[in-house]
């Protein structure tokens, strides 16, 4: 097995005759911005590694996005300079890849990396043979060396020399770092879950956890939402305390857009205070869960108000207009990091006016400026917008309408100026998580428009997205699905069916599910592989959740529901056999396996509850009181829909239907137990068993 086992099925465009190259007709936004670089850059594809063994070149393959300011600042240095790009063009063959298209491509890199460094990150900068294996990583290089941190320049040459005169260290190297990357995606022996790494979990946040401004270590601080729905799903006081701090100082903080809502990347600092300024629609996703759960355990109003302000943001900024969601907003702007957010005391004088002050005491600028450099330290003269108080606080001193107004006016003037590049691609992953939070969070607030949206973008993605029986991840490009997309559009069908109960979304769920399982399941060792099996391909199995919880992690919760709803016990079969899986990883380091860990819990908790709802369709109101249970399932079974729900659960064939009124089964363990028309009597009976 070698690493080239990725799908490389790509076409190569002519060799260019114009100051452009071979990026200028691909859809990526990331490589279009790289389409006028004087650096002979391909996209990822067959030719290319043809081209490289033809001229006995290696292969400099440089992964990144489209909002990464790090990216940018080589981009700048390096890739747009005719010195680098001389030595790049002359000795080298290079290729580009958008690792949010291509992210099967850039974890099997990026892994290398790390083995290689001991660390990770984009732009991700990679040296390989012309059969892709590599032999040297790194993330982000400047041009030249300084305080011993090797330069392009200098590196390039010295692997120039290297590849000329002691070729054979470098293929020496990259067999080495391939088998072990190899190993790194081996099935690792399976082993029972030991149920004390939940416990040990808990106990490494808690040890991590800061008090006095939320969230866990010092600096750069990440939000880390499916940590938070860990601990909300713990039912205990301390670590509910440990996600109400976290949530509202991130609310106060810097990390949040106070003026146009939405969250940045992550915090620079430990306070919340200095953002890197990129907006991913995967963190606005995570966070309005987050938020929405912490709602319904504590009916904290600035949680709901949150979730609204996201989705006001998500909705000005980040949808199409057929409903779909757009990818991110970059950093920078007219070259500067943070420049379209950043505020000059005279500037927001000159908006504000009489309301200076009460904007001062509000939004905590000072005339000197409160930012600083983030490389050198040095005061720029602008101010980050932030709060010391939470919002309504604020409201209660100067008034709902007032602090509107000083905000909503320093907004309008701030669309005049050059705002960031928007990434308008649209990945279907990333649509099915925003569309699982609007679901989830609309029900849980009572905000049908929410939930009306994600139908929306719901049926927006299942028409592009799903054609013929195959899912894309990249429609647009026809880049065809991943583990990622498939569990997370099932999850967003499973959480549109239970804020709706239509049952043409469980159905769907259903469908999906069969697919991946036929495409991604290892049936032989557990768990799911994130690319589907082909000629080729070097396939990736891994649980540990990161910027955002892993496709296996989904996929668990996924079964589990599926299981409780139907019955079928191959769906509890898959989970056991995914948990014993990635036992030896949970049992190691189970801090990395949060959202897993929530899936287990819901399979072994004897809280795990089906509510089968039989007869006439119960109402929205109800449906908003019952999701305040995380730990309930439900199923609606009518006179319409009971042939064909009986075919994937008939344990359910023994209940009468009357379609004149609603009959509720509250179930555990598929026994149901006395059948009640009284909604109190089960809210009641879900608190009991608490």
């Amino acid at each position: 097995m070698n690493l080239l086992r990725v799908d490389m099925t790509r076409s190569i465009f002519t060799e260019r005759t114009y100051k452009i190259n071979r990026l200028t007709n691909e859809k990526s936004p990331y490589l279009k911005q790289h389409s006028n670089n004087p650096v002979d850059w391909h996209p990822w594809c067959d030719e290319a590694f043809r081209i490289a063994r033809r001229e006995d070149k290696p292969v400099f393959l440089s992964i990144g996005y489209s909002t990464c300011h790090w990216c940018h600042v080589m981009a700048h240095e390096s890739f747009e300079d005719e010195e680098v790009a001389e030595l790049l063009n002359k000795n080298f063959i290079s290729i580009k890849v958008d690792r949010e298209e291509r992210p099967d491509i850039d974890s099997i890199y990026m892994a290398s990396c790390q083995l290689i460094t001991g660390r990770g990150g984009w732009p991700l900068s990679i040296f390989l043979t012309p059969d892709g294996k590599p032999f040297y990583a790194g993330t982000y290089f400047p041009k030249y060396s300084y305080y011993g941190r090797i330069g392009f320049v200098d590196l390039l040459n010295r692997i120039i020399d290297l590849w000329n005169k002691d070729r054979n260290v470098l293929l020496r190297t990259s067999d080495e770092i391939t088998a072990a990357i190899n190993k790194h995606f081996e099935s690792s022996a399976k082993e029972a879950f030991d149920d004390s790494v939940v416990d040990k979990a808990f106990e490494t946040l808690k040890l991590n956890f800061d008090p006095e401004y939320g969230g866990f270590g010092s600096a750069p601080k990440f939000p880390s939402p499916h940590n938070l729905l860990f601990l909300l799903d713990r039912n205990n006081p301390q670590a509910d305390e440990m996600v109400q701090k976290t949530l509202t100082e991130m609310r106060k903080g810097g990390i949040f857009d106070q003026l146009g809502f939405g969250f940045h990347r992550y915090s620079t600092d430990g306070k919340w205070f200095l953002p890197h300024f990129e907006k991913m629609i995967y963190d606005q996703a995570s966070l309005i869960e987050a938020y929405a759960y912490a709602f319904a355990k504590t009916g904290d109003a600035l949680y709901a108000d949150t979730i609204n302000e996201i989705y006001e943001f998500i909705k000005n900024e980040m949808t199409s207009h057929e409903g779909a969601f757009y990818s991110a907003l970059d950093a920078d702007s007219e070259g500067e990091e943070g420049k379209f957010y950043l505020w000059t005391s005279e500037e927001i004088r000159s908006v504000a006016g009489d309301d200076y002050e009460i904007a001062k005491e509000i939004f905590n600028f000072t005339d000197e400026g409160n930012h600083r450099n983030e490389s050198n330290g040095n005061s720029t003269g602008k101010n980050i917008l932030f709060l010391r108080k939470r919002p309504d606080k604020l409201y209660e001193k100067y008034g709902r309408s007032k602090y509107d107004s000083i905000r909503i006016n320093l907004l309008e003037a701030r669309k005049k100026r050059i705002p960031p590049m928007r990434d308008e691609k649209i990945l279907t992953d990333w649509n099915a998580m925003v569309i699982s939070s609007l679901a989830n969070a609309g029900s849980i607030i009572e905000n049908d428009d929410m939930v009306a949206w994600a139908e929306r973008a719901y049926q927006c993605l299942m028409k592009h997205a799903f054609v013929n029986g195959e899912l894309y991840h990249y429609p647009e490009n026809n880049i065809t699905g991943f583990l990622d997309d498939y569990a997370y559009l099932i999850k967003a069908a499973l959480d549109l069916y239970r804020a709706t109960l239509n049952e043409e979304y469980l159905f769907n769920a259903l469908e999906l599910n069969d697919l991946l399982s036929e495409n991604f399941e290892d049936k032989s060792e557990g768990g799911y592989f994130f690319n589907k099996a082909g000629a080729n391909t070097i396939r990736v199995k891994d649980a540990y959740d990161g910027a955002v919880p892993s496709g296996n992690s989904i996929q668990l919760s996924n079964l589990i529901e599926l299981y409780f709803i139907t019955g079928n016990n191959s769906y509890r079969l898959s989970a056991e056999n995914s948990i014993k899986t990635f036992s030896s990883g949970l049992n190691k380091s189970s801090i990395g396996y949060t959202y897993f860990l929530r899936g287990i819990k819901k399979l072994y908790s004897k809280d795990t509850s089906l509510l089968l709802i039989a007869g006439k369709k119960t109402g929205r109101e109800f449906l908003s009181r019952l999701r305040k249970n995380t730990d309930l399932y439900y199923l609606h079974v009518a006179e319409d829909n009971v042939e064909r729900l009986i075919k994937r659960a008939p344990w359910i064939e023994i209940y009468k239907l009357d379609s004149e009124k609603t009959v509720y089964y509250l179930c555990r363990d598929f026994t149901c137990g006395i059948p009640t028309e009284k909604q109190e009597e089960i809210l009641s009976a879900l608190t009991t068993k608490k």
